[in-house]
């Protein structure tokens, strides 16, 4: 870990921190919430020592990268820009993208915006979501999850923070870190997150002192950049209306477990397996399902995820 270099470049009227190791073809990985470059740590170091510089940043609104008050400043528009005035200022014209939960689906859209600057995508938990024209994306969750559901409820500006600010900020993330399995979550509205009861233990994966190094990092920040990428959900799909029913041609793959809710979202599997995935995305080499393993996946098999990303990106 103390190979892993730290800098900060300016980006898109922002100043983005960025981690960085190693030499030869770039890999850009996008973290997701509530997680920080932080929780690519494990493939840095792997895919470094395979002849590959690796950079992550904090993105937009998390650590030590600026975080506009505006829920209008996180719509997928704002962080592809983000990225491209990443990759001009470091003089970097194409990547190999590798995303996770809110950086797998910024990095679907990067690759339907800029395909030109992405050799390969590598993208986990969060497939494609394609465009439905006639419902808006905060819209459809509310209408299968109802008002509760995490997502409907991050949309109240001032609400979850101050409900997140009646517990220790370790034991929210200990809260949000294990409450992704394959059942979707919500917060009551009597309550609230803190009525959600902390785990007895925690996974592996989740050491104490990684969950008090991303409590410094929220304590320092806070929860609302984070939660500005949800109340940013609607207008990203307006955004999004003149690429509807465009397909992603960059060569992809995609890996999700078996326990992550995403998997188990209303027609997501048959979304994935019986080809409509593909046909999104036609240049979908492979889809990997992993038994037994829920959302934070690039953490809880650190090993076997850098061998996927590898096993694809060698190839290119």
């Amino acid at each position: 870990m103390e190979k892993i270099e730290h800098s900060t470049v300016p980006t898109n009227g922002i100043n983005m921190h960025i981690a960085s190791i190693g030499t030869g073809p770039v890999v850009l990985f996008l973290h997701g919430f509530p997680e920080l470059w932080h929780s690519w740590r494990h493939q840095m170091l792997s895919l470094s020592s395979l002849g590959y510089r690796c950079i992550a940043p904090d993105l937009r609104g998390y650590g030590d990268t600026d975080a506009p008050p505006a829920p209008e400043s996180y719509s997928v528009l704002h962080i592809a820009g983000d990225i491209v005035g990443l990759l001009d200022h470091l003089g970097i014209d194409q990547v190999f993208l590798v995303g996770h939960d809110w950086g797998a689906a910024m990095a679907w859209y990067f690759c339907l915006f800029r395909p030109e600057r992405v050799k390969a995508v590598v993208n986990l938990s969060v497939s494609y979501m394609r465009r439905n024209p006639a419902m808006r994306f905060l819209d459809g969750f509310r209408a299968f999850f109802g008002d509760e559901f995490y997502m409907c409820r991050f949309q109240e500006q001032g609400e979850i923070e101050k409900d997140f600010a009646s517990d220790d900020t370790a034991t929210v993330l200990k809260k949000l870190y294990t409450s992704f399995g394959p059942t979707p979550l919500r917060i009551p509205k009597e309550g609230g997150f803190k009525g959600l009861n902390a785990p007895d233990t925690l996974p592996s994966w989740v050491s104490e002192e990684v969950v008090n190094y991303c409590a410094s990092k929220f304590n320092e920040k806070g929860f609302t950049g984070g939660l500005n990428y949800y109340r940013a959900l609607n207008l990203t799909w307006e955004l999004l209306a003149p690429w509807t029913g465009v397909q992603i041609n960059v060569p992809a793959k995609f890996i999700v477990g078996d326990q992550d809710f995403t998997y188990h979202l209303p027609g997501m599997k048959e979304y994935i397996e019986k080809g409509g995935f593909k046909k999104d995305v036609p240049s979908l080499e492979e889809v990997v399902v992993i038994e037994g393993v829920p959302h934070f996946i690039n953490q809880a098999m650190p090993e076997e995820i850098s061998a996927h990303i590898y096993g694809f990106i060698k190839k290119f």
